[in-house]
């Protein structure tokens, strides 16, 4: 069960359309206030040749996601640079793990992957963006830097254990 809703994903997405720069620069400020290193994983993009206006792309996905994930209302732990190394080297795993598949048993291999993910509407989501993106760009060699980093900020969220509080008796 997704832990995002899409109820709460519609509306972040609504929140995000809607806003202006100031508003969105205030809640670049709160991403870095409260997962700071999700936010200086998009920010790092340009050590490595990505451009300003990729990591552009990259941050509307983020806002999206962060403002997804305030929509939920669960109280979501810090995300740690452990939790998205981790999540990126299970997901170039996946894809790696692909590559070596005949067309049929990768696109099953592909299918099972969507079916499993906890984050389905939030993958659906970023996944589009990122197909309508590169429908819409000349592909260079840093734009795999942007899936990555989108991919991984939905997998971070999709596999972050949130703690349960104990009811008071």
């Amino acid at each position: 069960m997704s832990r995002v809703t899409p109820q709460a994903l519609a509306d972040a997405i609504n929140i995000i359309r809607a806003m202006g720069i100031k508003q969105k620069e205030l809640l670049a400020d709160e991403l870095f206030r409260t997962q700071p290193n999700m936010f200086g994983s998009a920010l790092a993009l340009q050590r490595m040749g990505v451009s300003l206006a990729k990591i552009e792309v990259v941050l509307e996905l983020l806002f999206v996601c962060f403002q997804a994930m305030k929509q939920s209302g669960l109280p979501w732990p810090l995300i740690t640079e452990a939790d998205l190394d981790k999540q990126l080297g299970r997901y170039v795993a996946t894809v790696r793990f692909g590559e070596d598949l005949s067309p049929a048993q990768r696109q099953r291999a592909m299918m099972q992957y969507l079916e499993a993910h906890p984050e389905k509407p939030l993958l659906a989501h970023v996944t589009d963006e990122l197909n309508k993106w590169l429908a819409s760009i000349t592909p260079e060699d840093t734009d795999n830097y942007v899936m990555l980093a989108s991919m991984n900020f939905v997998n971070c969220i999709a596999f972050t254990p949130i703690p349960t509080v104990a009811k008071r008796t």
